[in-house]
């Protein structure tokens, strides 16, 4: 187990790529917290399975579009666990819709959850993190290829976390903190199902021909994750299928 006795907490933990990066790392040794919006069911259950693996588990209800109960959630977890050493920004919204139909307040949301949630939950990890601590954040194979229209503004929110991401690693690196970012492709979630009425033409922009699956992207986050990968920061690393090929 490549993070026994480590701490992680992930944002958004409670379905799709955040709850299977939650079972990831604590199958890899990690204690996990994880922070859910609306389903109580669902986040505790994770929090069981968590449990069922030997590890302990912390679930706490946060919005991510609300910097204070992000940044509270982090504190939640060092006061539970004594410590933090890595987190996952992977709480994130959707949108999509013709630039003439979005509204500032459809801005001002996205915004709040894909950016300034993340830049909140940073700032307040940086405080706790030490050497060999790891941010690994989420984003979206859109912010390097966008397959058409409707999609400009979840797009702008997610091309944010490269700058995001290499600026984070000038700040957090003379510390040993990794700051790295993961660019999934279509994956099969609730949000975005294999089955989905859009899910054709989604696959065929990869070179498989086939809708990746959250344990796939939780791997390479548990990769980032490890000891293995203290010499890689700054990084974009895409799990897209060949998305942006």
């Amino acid at each position: 187990m490549t993070l026994d006795g480590k701490v992680a907490l992930v944002t958004g933990g409670s379905r799709g790529i955040g709850a299977a990066t939650a079972l990831k790392l604590a199958e890899e040794g990690a204690d996990v917290a994880l922070t859910y919006q609306h389903n109580d069911d669902l986040a505790a259950d994770i929090g069981d399975r968590i449990k069922a693996l030997g590890r302990r588990a912390l679930v706490i209800r946060a919005d991510s579009a609300d910097a204070d109960a992000v940044k509270g959630a982090v504190e939640a977890t060092v006061a539970e666990f004594g410590r933090l050493d890595v987190l996952v920004n992977n709480a994130g919204i959707g949108f999509v819709g013709p630039l003439e139909a979005t509204s500032m307040d459809d801005v001002d949301r996205v915004l709040a959850v894909n950016v300034r949630g993340v830049f909140a939950a940073t700032q307040a990890a940086a405080a706790h993190l030490g050497e060999g601590g790891r941010v690994i954040t989420i984003g979206s194979c859109v912010a390097e290829r966008v397959p058409g229209p409707g999609m400009t503004l979840y797009a702008v929110s997610k091309t944010a976390m490269i700058g995001l991401t290499k600026g984070l690693a000038r700040e957090l690196g003379p510390r040993g903190i990794t700051v790295n970012l993961v660019q999934p492709g279509p994956t099969d979630t609730d949000l975005n199902p294999a089955d989905g009425p859009y899910a054709a033409d989604q696959r065929a922009l990869t070179v498989f021909d086939r809708y990746g699956q959250p344990a796939e992207v939780a791997s390479m986050v548990a990769h980032l994750a490890s000891p293995a990968s203290g010499y890689v920061t700054a990084a974009t690393v895409s799990v897209d299928g060949g998305h942006a090929a």
